[in-house]
Parts: C-alpha cells; structure tokens; sequence
C-alpha cells in the first residue's frame, strides 16, 4: 500500500508539500490529481464537487498544501451545521453587543484565514439571504463585523464544496447566479468509489493500518474473499463508508484475519424481478464473475427505474453517476438490451421488417 504523493517546490519556501492521507493510483484519481496540481499554485476559486463522502476535503487541503499560500492558515466552515442565525457571524464576526448573547467580540472565518485558504464546505447550503455578503467578499475581499461600520481588507482564497447540483439550483432560484459563477472558476469533480475500484485494496490496506493499532489488534491477512467483496460493492458512502465498515471489521477481527463486515446479500435477489413498477419486469440473470453479476443488477435497476432512457438529468446515466457513454460501453459489455414488449412483438406482421436490436438513442 503507498500513499499516493507529489512533491512540488515553490517561490514561497513550500520546498516538500504532499497530497496527504489521498491513497490510490486508479486513473481516475490521477486525473483528479492532475487538475489538482493545475490549480494550486494561483490563487483561482475552486469548486470541489462530489458524493458525500469523497474525500472533498482532503482535496481541498492538497490544493491549500502544494500553493504559495502553504504554512500559512487553512480554515475551514460546514454550512450544512451552523445554524442560520450563527452563520453570518461565523463567516464575518461580530463586535460585542451587536445582538443579543454578543458578549464579547468575535473573529470570524474569513479573518481568521487571511494570507491563506478557506474551505467553505456544503456551500450549497448556505442561505439565499448570506450569499450576496459572500459574493461581495469575494469580489472585493473586504467585509464588516456584524455591529461594525469598519471595513476590514483580507487576502483570502477560496476553495468551496459540495454534493449538490448548483447549477441545477440557480434554476430553482435556490442559488444565486452571480455566486455560482464566482465560486465555479475551476471546478474539480471527484469520482466516486465505485468508478475508482482499484483503489479499494489500497485503501483496505491503509484503513487497516490506521485501526488496528488503536484497538491493539495485529491484522496480519486479509482474505482473498473479504477484498473480492469490497471491491464488488457499490458503496453508497463512498470512502466514508469504507473507512467506517474497517475500524468496524477491526474491532470484530479474530486471529489476525480480517473478516468480511458487509451484509450478506440476498440470495433471492439475483432470481426475483427486479423493477419499480409492475408493467415490465426485468429478470436479473447472474453472471459467473461476482463484480460483473453485480455491476449488471445495478445497472438493470436503473434502467427499469428511468424507463430505459439512458441520458438526461433522470436518466440512468445519472443515477448510476456515469458518464452517458460509459454507461453504453458497459451495458454492451454486459450484453445488456432493452427488452422488446409484448405490443411490439404482437405489431410485428409479415409485411414489415423485424425490429434492430435496440441502440440507445441520443438524448
């Protein structure tokens, strides 16, 4: 297992700067580092998007770490846990007195990070009424204290995150247009692990180096069924996910060998119809590899669930968190069609050509 590392020197004396604690070497994750390395050393606001669970802010640290801006503060703020009426004076401070319970003054994050970076995480959950503050601190990078008159002058840049769609939000009116473009100057979208699967071994390994010692186990063998089935899993929560079922297969651990912590599945499942609805019913047909018979039941449900349309916003492509053409090449792959109705089959007649095999249509 190695921890996957760059090293860069700058004009600012950050002579060896890591990605820290990012493991893997897929192509997916080299590609996101990459993007990383691009970006660090200017002073652009980042967009980092991606599924709960990530490693968003891993990112966003890596970015504060290889910049000019390294030694210097990296603050960060969750906008999904403060509550609203808290929030303005997180981000900007207050003066003592300037509402109720302001006993004394207080520094707010953007002040807190001057000369370096903040990470303002969940930034789609920031309130509609804060965002104008924010984009005016961002163009200007000047703000007031709550309570305050004086205008205080910072130097800060700015890495956001978040798992929501925004773009799809400033549709909705739920997210400022003018913010939007402001934080999306470069934005950087994370994989999930599902696409990033040779990574999982890797992570297993450094997981299990992390754990064991804090619950005085000695894992001295991983079994060859126990990754076969990690690395099959789709794993909704993502890296979080993985490292939280580890310290759980640590702590349940007997004799050195890592056990398998993830349930076990439903051996009706793979011979049961698996669909949303009642009106077309699709078969799951189990296939000889694990990961492939897997990869098919998912990917079939989503197809049922988006009514076998592939692209699009509520299209399987996007539930499954795929590219379109991605999706197309596995469902080839896996010998994946859409199956033909029975008003097809009874509109066939001897005057007309037999339906093509189904192709995906463009969206």
């Amino acid at each position: 297992m190695e921890n996957v590392s760059r090293v860069q020197s700058s004009e600012q004396g950050c002579v060896e700067d890591r990605f820290e604690e990012i493991i893997g070497d897929s192509p997916e994750l080299e590609s996101v580092l990459a993007e990383v390395g691009r970006v660090a050393p200017t002073d652009s606001t980042v967009l980092v998007l991606g599924e709960t669970g990530t490693g968003k802010e891993l990112i966003a640290r890596a970015i504060h770490n290889i910049s000019p801006r390294c030694g210097r503060p990296f603050i960060k703020l969750n906008c999904a846990t403060i509550p609203f009426e808290l929030l303005e004076s997180e981000l900007f401070g207050h003066e003592k007195g300037a509402f109720t319970g302001a006993f004394a003054q207080k520094i707010g994050r953007f002040e807190m990070a001057d000369t370096g970076t903040l990470f303002l995480d969940e930034i789609g959950d920031l309130p509609l009424a804060l965002q104008p503050k924010l984009l005016r601190v961002l163009q200007e990078q000047e703000f007031e204290r709550l309570g305050s008159g004086r205008t205080h002058r910072i130097n800060v840049r700015l890495v956001a995150a978040t798992h929501r769609d925004l773009a799809e939000m400033v549709k909705r009116k739920e997210f400022r247009s003018d913010l939007y473009y402001r934080v999306n100057v470069f934005p950087v979208v994370l994989p999930p692990l599902r696409e990033r699967r040779p990574d999982i071994p890797l992570l297993v390994s450094h997981f299990v180096g992390l754990f064991a010692p804090r619950a005085r186990k000695h894992i001295n063998h991983i079994p060859k069924e126990t990754l076969d089935a990690f690395t099959s899993y789709s794993w909704p929560g993502n890296v979080r996910e993985l490292q939280n079922l580890i310290e759980r297969a640590v702590i349940m651990s007997n004799n050195g060998v890592l056990p398998n912590p993830l349930p076990k599945p439903d051996k009706n499942a793979a011979t049961n119809p698996v669909s949303v609805s009642d009106k077309n019913p699709v078969t799951v047909i189990p296939s000889q590899g694990t990961f492939d018979g897997s990869t098919r039941a998912l990917i079939l449900r989503a197809l049922q669930a988006a009514g076998w349309v592939i692209g699009g916003s509520s299209g399987a492509a996007a539930r499954l968190g795929l590219k379109r053409t991605t999706l197309i090449a596995k469902m080839k792959k896996l010998g994946i069609s859409r199956p033909v109705r029975q008003m097809e089959v009874a509109g066939l007649n001897q005057n007309r050509e037999p339906d093509r095999p189904w192709q995906p249509a463009p969206d």
